[in-house]
């Protein structure tokens, strides 16, 4: 009698370990999917967030502005058109606006010269002196905009840099993109190369 009750409380122990196990299981299934879940959402929230704060979208007419250059001289967006222009949006303290930066010299300025192509930096929200003292750290020498105000900048987006608005010879935005990364800006520039073949 004491055995068989010794074995039903093995068996009592034996099935809540069983359960206990079987829970744990579901539980780090459960929580494994909702991370994939959330992970899969993030990228469209991001997006989604990118797109409510770009005012210049894919379509739409390229707010004009004039903007004073790093030398002094001035350059207006209307002056441009007639040209395929790439305005970017930056700034030096923005670690992804320096990445895409660094690339800029022999990916776009290199590959499109002698195109009827401008690219157009513009740094958001700095100084003169800020931007002098970056471009003389970094050695670059291709023109810069200033844009101490932000007045520019808030013609385009609300939120987010760097960003990049592709504008055709008409004055159209073709393409806006938000952040940096290999891939994206690989793509903007082949839209920037399609956009100068169509002449």
């Amino acid at each position: 009698m004491a055995r068989k009750k010794a074995n039903n409380r093995m068996l009592v122990i034996l099935l809540a370990l069983i359960a206990v196990v079987c829970v744990a299981l579901w539980y780090a299934d459960k929580v494994e999917r909702e991370g994939k879940a959330a992970a899969a959402e993030q990228p469209a929230d991001e997006a989604a967030e990118a797109a409510a704060a770009t005012l210049a979208g894919e379509g739409a007419e390229a707010p004009d502005f004039t903007v004073e250059m790093i030398d002094g001289s001035k350059v207006a967006l209307s002056e441009l058109r007639g040209k395929v222009v790439l305005l970017n949006f930056w700034a030096t303290w923005c670690p992804p606006c320096r990445e895409e930066l660094s690339h800029v010299q022999q990916q776009v300025i290199d590959r499109f010269a002698g195109e009827e192509f401008v690219f157009l930096p513009i740094s958001r929200g700095e100084e003169r002196a800020a931007v002098e003292a970056f471009r003389a750290k970094t050695g670059y020498a291709f023109p810069m905009g200033l844009d101490t105000d932000e007045t520019i900048y808030k013609r385009y987006a609300t939120r987010f840099i760097p960003r990049n608005f592709l504008i055709d010879r008409t004055g159209r935005v073709v393409k806006a993109t938000v952040g940096y990364d290999d891939e994206e800006f690989a793509e903007l520039l082949r839209a920037a190369d399609a956009e100068i073949q169509q002449k």
